[in-house]
């Protein structure tokens, strides 16, 4: 069996940085232990696996462990691939996942996702094994999926050093860390050593949470944000009430062909 292959560097306009994603793409869903032995054979924060055509598709993101509920990147690779290698020409293409259908509009070479918004909860104190795993004790915590993690300033974010292990323990798929950007409107960064993923490049669905709650601290509904992992991201963020807009740009890396028996 020959399956077409892709890997896309997403929230950047360059190789090399971003998020790389593999994007799988197949005529008919194979048996879930294949499409997760495959993922794990990319060894690949994301690797997405799309079925359909036109301008609906069915999509699924695989982690090197485990299938996840919503990915950001490995969705703006998706879209990359079908709108520039299989020559999609309408202005929105529509998902079907495990988080409801997810859009994809283009325009000019940027993708913008349709993403469900996830405010968080305020939690009424930190869990002492995260201020020990970040070594640092944030100024506010907050709870969706995730734990997002507010700190005072993006130096903070960047001196971050996890102790994996620790963070692997808490009771969420991964943390977000975040503080107001130097340069943007702010920063983050996001660790999910529990899923396979220490620490992720740049994370799309962390925005359905950042979002929300920086667009409210700001009082802003457009937003310009960074990932401030050693690859680096930048994201283009819209609060849209019970929705988030998520713009980034994408790069092909390569192409290639799966061999399967």
């Amino acid at each position: 069996m020959h399956l077409p292959y892709f890997q896309v560097d997403a929230f950047t306009s360059r190789i090399f940085g971003g998020n790389p994603a593999g994007v799988c793409l197949l005529e008919a869903w194979l048996p879930d232990e294949v499409l997760q032995r495959i993922a794990t054979e990319n060894n690949l924060s994301e690797t997405a696996f799309v079925v359909g055509d036109r301008d609906r598709y069915e999509l699924r993101w695989f982690t090197p462990t485990v299938e996840v509920d919503l990915c950001g990147h490995a969705t703006l690779a998706a879209a990359f691939v079908i709108i520039n290698e299989r020559g999609f020409s309408g202005d929105t293409l529509h998902f079907q996942t495990k988080s409801g259908v997810l859009g994809a509009s283009h325009e000019d070479g940027m993708i913008t996702l349709d993403f469900p918004a996830w405010p968080a909860k305020r939690c009424d104190e930190v869990p002492a094994i995260m201020a020990e795993a970040l070594g640092w004790l944030p100024r506010e915590l907050f709870k969706t999926r995730d734990y997002l993690a507010v700190f005072s300033n993006e130096e903070e974010i960047r001196s971050l050093q996890p102790d994996m292990t620790l963070l692997a323990r808490l009771d969420c798929l991964g943390v977000i860390c975040t503080a107001p950007g130097a340069d943007c409107d702010f920063v983050s960064r996001f660790f999910a050593p529990g899923a396979g993923v220490p620490e992720d490049p740049v994370t799309g669905s962390a925005h359905s949470t950042l979002i929300p709650y920086w667009s409210s601290r700001l009082g802003r509904t457009r937003l310009f944000a960074r990932q401030l992992s050693r690859r680096g991201g930048e994201l283009y963020c819209e609060d849209r009430r019970d929705r988030v807009g998520i713009g980034g740009r994408a790069a092909l890396y390569s192409r290639a062909r799966l061999e399967l028996p």
